[in-house]
């Protein structure tokens, strides 16, 4: 079974339809029995990362979310759900996150070209990863925020918006993206095909 879950942020129907289109068991959920229990489990968000620390914080599942990202199963964080694994973010002064990776989520400077990066873009693997395909595939993105990692060896992808981007991780069995695989057609399915096939 697949736990999404739900902290009352996030693209979680579009996740879960997509997990249904896979023929995969999912729920989405905050009962942190189901996440702990599951065989996979899915960060997904939208939104701004200091509301969503809150949520995470008031509802008891921030030390939920840590625990199922011990590496003991596959975990996989979606947009939002990649930030917060992060210790601090410019969106949100003062605010911790996570603190699962080390580092800090930085603002996309602006160079002439529109904030929110929004759209499709390709993305180039840094290393070689398990659920990401390695051949530039084009993948959808919302964000105003990216990922300055201080421990490069996580990265596991970056896009050009501007500069370069790190817009995904990979440690063991913890995955996260920036991008929405959900919404990324043909090749989302397949990474989310691989990290349940994990």
């Amino acid at each position: 079974m697949v736990a999404i879950i739900d902290y009352g942020a996030g693209n979680l129907h579009s996740v879960k339809n997509a997990l249904d289109f896979l023929g995969a068991e999912s729920e989405i959920t905050n009962d942190k029995d189901k996440i702990l229990a599951a065989d996979h489990v899915i960060l997904p968000g939208v939104g701004a990362f200091g509301d969503a620390m809150r949520s995470l914080n008031e509802s008891g599942l921030a030390d939920v979310v840590k625990a199922a990202a011990d590496g003991s199963r596959p975990f996989l964080g979606i947009c939002l759900g990649l930030q917060l694994l992060f210790e601090r973010s410019e969106e949100s002064p003062g605010v911790d996150g996570l603190g699962i990776f080390r580092g800090s989520v930085v603002k996309i400077p602006e160079r002439g070209l529109k904030i929110p990066h929004m759209g499709w873009n390709n993305i180039t693997l840094t290393k070689d990863s398990r659920i990401l395909p390695d051949n530039k595939p084009f993948v959808y993105f919302v964000h105003s925020y990216y990922i300055n990692a201080e421990d490069s060896d996580v990265v596991s992808a970056y896009t050009e918006y501007g500069e370069k981007l790190d817009i995904a991780i990979e440690r063991g069995n913890v995955f996260a993206t920036q991008f929405h695989p959900e919404k990324s057609g043909d090749v989302g399915m397949e990474i989310l095909k691989r990290f349940l096939n994990l």
